[in-house]
């Protein structure tokens, strides 16, 4: 599964992968009740240490124990397993938080469990960064896809925020469903990340499945996807948004 995908080397995803605005942090602590934060599907730590930063207590929810083992050297404490069967045994949150990962979690149980440990007013906020590079370097990208990986949807041009809204989408019926919470809003951070050939190519390497290509398919894809930079100057600004789908337990 690409899911289970992403543990087979946590040390790149850890090092490769973006990590989220100040901006989006600083606005679910400070819309939230309180300190203390569950992250579902916290992976290797990224979003859990900004949000201990931000002087969060921090409980990790991971399926992987691999991501959970690199997550708990970096200094956050995790739990092993799915948030759908996973037990808050009594334990309250302030806010549950997910970053890249609520795709992965069944939308109608993953609300209702974390109406479960919210206390009354508490946040709920799951979110995603979504790239889009340069429409001319996408167009290079999606070229090189058509020619290694013809099936892949990048083969058809880079989705951005219209690939992603499905996920919006069932992120907020499934809040919806759970019928504890307020009417789920949508909140957007723009910002920006240059990226050299070799940090481009070090978190393509991160993509789901990815790491289940034949070697000779992903070999290609990463030389092909590095002549693309190289011709582009050997480097380009991706244009990200994080976007937040966010509602609040309603007060007992």
């Amino acid at each position: 599964m690409a899911a289970e995908s992403f543990g087979s080397d946590p040390e790149r995803y850890d090092r490769s992968r973006p990590d989220y605005p100040d901006a989006m942090i600083e606005r679910i602590v400070g819309s939230s009740p309180g300190p203390h934060v569950l992250d579902v599907g916290c992976g290797t730590g990224i979003s859990s240490r900004q949000f201990q930063a931000a002087g969060c207590g921090v409980l990790g929810v991971e399926v992987d124990p691999r991501m959970a083992e690199f997550a708990r050297r970096s200094g956050v404490d995790v739990e092993v397993g799915a948030f759908e069967t996973w037990s808050s045994a009594g334990r309250e949150f302030d806010a549950v938080v997910s970053g890249q990962a609520w795709h992965w979690v069944d939308p109608l149980a993953g609300a209702a469990k974390a109406a479960e440990a919210l206390r009354p007013g508490g946040r709920l906020a799951v979110f995603w960064n979504v790239f889009e590079p340069p429409s001319d370097v996408g167009e290079a990208f999606s070229a090189v896809y058509r020619h290694v990986l013809p099936e892949s949807p990048f083969s058809r041009g880079m989705p951005g925020i219209r690939g992603y809204s499905g996920f919006f989408t069932k992120a907020s019926e499934g809040i919806r469903s759970a019928r504890t919470f307020g009417e789920p809003e949508q909140w957007r951070f723009d910002w920006e990340r240059r990226y050299g050939r070799d940090e481009w190519l070090d978190q393509l390497s991160t993509f789901g499945g990815y790491s289940e290509l034949p070697a000779g398919k992903m070999e290609e894809l990463l030389a092909g996807i590095g002549t693309a930079i190289d011709e582009s100057g050997g480097g380009f600004n991706m244009s990200y948004a994080t976007v937040v789908v966010t509602a609040t337990q309603l007060k007992a």
